[in-house]
């Protein structure tokens, strides 16, 4: 069953990303704290463990989840474009996949080559829309879920 490993937010646009064991994610703003959590598309960004290690070596390098700046970190699940629309279903929380994130040249300053490694195969995450208020704490069980 794929799990929650890692929840991180961002204060300033640019700031350093800060780590936690829960969080409490809402409709209004996403992860708590975090500077890009208003309502939208792209409330929260989730990143794939495996696809994750696979940009990383690809670039041969061995970086942190947190250079790629995403909020969540799940492992035993590969993202694609047949994604979008399905539930993500963690702890109580539910988030709807609504796209990919994009590699942006801040991931190029992050580290040469790591934007084009993230580009094919959704390897960059993918960007949620919460829909409905819950803590969420590391280790929670995942469920990827087809809405009815």
């Amino acid at each position: 069953m794929p799990k929650l490993l890692a929840i991180a937010y961002k204060t300033v646009k640019r700031g350093p990303m800060n780590e936690v064991l829960c969080a409490n994610v809402t409709q209004l703003s996403g992860v708590e704290k975090d500077v890009f959590g208003r309502p939208g598309k792209r409330q929260v960004t989730v990143l794939s463990k495996l696809q994750w290690q696979q940009a990383c070596h690809s670039i041969e390098a061995d970086l942190p989840w947190t250079t790629r700046r995403a909020n969540l970190l799940v492992d035993d699940l590969v993202f694609s474009s047949a994604d979008v629309g399905k539930h993500l279903q963690i702890g109580e929380l539910r988030l709807e996949i609504t796209g990919e994130t994009d590699p942006c040249k801040k991931m190029e300053i992050a580290h040469v080559g790591l934007e084009a490694a993230l580009t094919p195969d959704w390897r960059g995450g993918v960007t949620c829309r919460v829909l409905n208020d819950a803590m969420i704490h590391l280790g929670d069980e995942i469920t990827l879920l087809i809405p009815s």
